[in-house]
């Protein structure tokens, strides 16, 4: 195996151009901030960006936790990249991770100044000072366990027809805790309140019976009991409010989803006055949010 260093200061940018590094020569794997990432894939690890504080975070990207560490090791032995990059904010970290995760010393150590511009390191350097953005290589989808509730922004950059490695790669932002001036959490019951908005706007769903959110570190698992408008495609309905209660509730929380569970408990006519005013009710929304479109203002969920 052979071993890269990627050094710089933090908040330099390393992350952020890790990626060209690894496409520039080939590297297939990469440890950033207590992660082992392969093929843009997080393979094992835990991110310091998660943690409550810097000093946490730091021992984080070091692999102090024993257990991390060999599991991180353990994950490295077998995949066995062919070569791996190593960031860190010094030459001495790089080497103690390398010691620690039982991997060779570098062969080269690559300095930030040499990948980017003095004028990138500034906006970056401005960017973690004012804003505590934070960058991962890899796509949100990958990360959405380990940052449940926090706000990630996915970047596409779009690269040359001769980059091998695909024309396309995502990195995403995210402001970890300790960048937070205080701390901010989202009560089950606003999450409820929410799903009984969203709701609202699913014409197949008469009365929504319970509505119950259950939080775990790694996400929200949401259950729905409902009472249906009698009618053809029950089950394709119930996966259609389903979808519109998982996108809903991830775009406005930045939830990771686990799971929306829909009981259909019963089923009720739908009255001719009742369904020519539900009707009116999805014109009158569809026309609105044909008007937000135009005046750039974001949308209200469509009804199903």
């Amino acid at each position: 195996m052979k071993v890269y260093g990627l050094t710089g200061k933090s908040g330099t940018g390393k992350s952020y151009q890790s990626m060209n590094v690894c496409r520039d020569r080939k590297i297939e794997g990469i440890i950033d901030d207590g992660l082992f990432i392969y093929q843009n894939t997080i393979q094992a690890g835990h991110s310091a960006k998660r943690d409550a504080n810097k000093v946490s975070a730091i021992k984080t990207a070091i692999f102090q936790d024993e257990a991390t560490r060999q599991e991180v090791a353990a994950k490295i032995k077998e995949v066995a990249p062919k070569s791996l990059l190593v960031l860190g904010t010094s030459e001495k970290m790089i080497r103690q991770i390398c010691r620690r995760l039982e991997i060779p010393e570098p062969e080269e150590m690559i300095h930030i100044e040499d990948v980017a511009s003095r004028d990138a390191i500034t906006t970056a350097l401005r960017q973690r000072k004012e804003q505590g953005k934070h960058v991962i290589p890899v796509p949100t989808v990958e990360i959405k366990s380990q940052f449940s509730g926090y706000f990630m922004t996915p970047l596409r950059i779009l690269r040359g027809k001769n980059d091998r490695q695909g024309a396309l790669q995502e990195k995403s932002v995210v402001r970890p805790t300790y960048s937070y001036l205080g701390d901010f959490t989202i009560s089950d019951k606003a999450v409820s309140e929410l799903i009984l908005y969203l709701c609202r706007h699913c014409v197949s769903v008469a009365e929504i019976l319970k509505c119950s959110v259950k939080s775990r570190a790694d996400g929200v698992s949401i259950f729905i009991s409902a009472v249906f408008f009698y009618g053809p495609g029950l089950v394709k309905r119930a996966e259609e409010l389903r979808k519109l209660v998982a996108d809903g509730v991830e775009q406005m929380t930045a939830f990771n989803i686990l799971a929306v569970d829909i009981e259909i408990r019963g089923l009720r006519p739908v009255l001719k006055s009742e369904r020519q005013m539900r009707a009116d009710g999805r014109k009158r929304r569809k026309g609105e949010a044909d008007d937000a479109e135009k005046s750039g203002i974001p949308e209200e969920p469509a009804g199903i």
